[in-house]
């Protein structure tokens, strides 16, 4: 659910198609499911997959759960807002807040969850989250100052993402060797092992550092032009 007057702006490579599975879903909801229940969904979603990531320490075949947790943070998340559109039960100032306070909240769950993981240092996952609430700030000043709400960035969304997400733990459980894979590396005189999944979390860092900075700076430059400096 986003802001009332805020344009979204989506244009994900899987979203037309999304777009008519959720409102497919919606229109088949029993009418004891609330936009509230599905938010919650969303929650638990994240919380298996934190768990799922954690237990893969015993057990390579429990990122079956953690991907499972994407599918079911997916249908929480991805559906409260469409729920409440086909059925015209929108609550537009309720549904920006709670929406995007528990957006920032799953997130924090499924990265901490990954970091606890032998899978993905710690570290990176908290730098990933750092740098995703960092956007996640500048999305929502948008929507304030421009009335834009962005939830899409070179056509890939929460969507693509929790897909590239289950594709990894699927090829971490049968590809050993993508599980095995270490190198030792420098970083500021302590010695530090990456694995693949560290150098997955370090690109998937990179491009989002990138985004950041580069919306950033276009958005300044705009806002600059539209509040220029007056000279005295």
């Amino acid at each position: 659910m986003e802001k009332e007057n805020s344009k979204r702006i989506q244009t994900s490579i899987l979203n037309a198609a999304e777009k008519k599975v959720l409102v497919w879903l919606a229109e088949r909801q029993p009418k004891w499911v609330t936009s509230d229940l599905l938010t919650l969904i969303g929650v638990l979603g994240s919380v298996i997959v934190a768990v799922g990531y954690a237990l893969s320490n015993y057990n390579i075949m429990w990122l079956w759960l953690a991907s499972a947790g994407f599918v079911i943070n997916w249908y929480g998340d991805s559906l409260d807002g469409t729920l409440a559109r086909v059925r015209h039960t929108q609550r537009p100032i309720y549904g920006f807040y709670l929406d995007h306070n528990v957006d920032g909240v799953t997130m924090a769950i499924m990265c901490i969850g990954a970091g606890l993981s032998d899978m993905l240092n710690l570290s990176i996952a908290m730098a990933v989250l750092v740098v995703y609430l960092m956007l996640s700030i500048s999305v929502y000043i948008n929507a304030h100052l421009k009335g834009e709400f962005k939830l899409t960035y070179a056509g890939m969304g929460p969507t693509e993402f929790r897909l590239i997400m289950i594709i990894v733990n699927t090829l971490f459980i049968y590809v050993a060797p993508l599980r095995e894979f270490t190198r030792h590396v420098n970083i500021l005189g302590v010695d530090v092992a990456l694995g693949s999944f560290d150098f997955i979390g370090l690109v998937i860092l990179l491009v989002l550092v990138i985004i950041h900075v580069t919306n950033f700076s276009q958005d300044a430059r705009g806002y600059a032009k539209i509040d220029p400096l007056h000279k005295q």
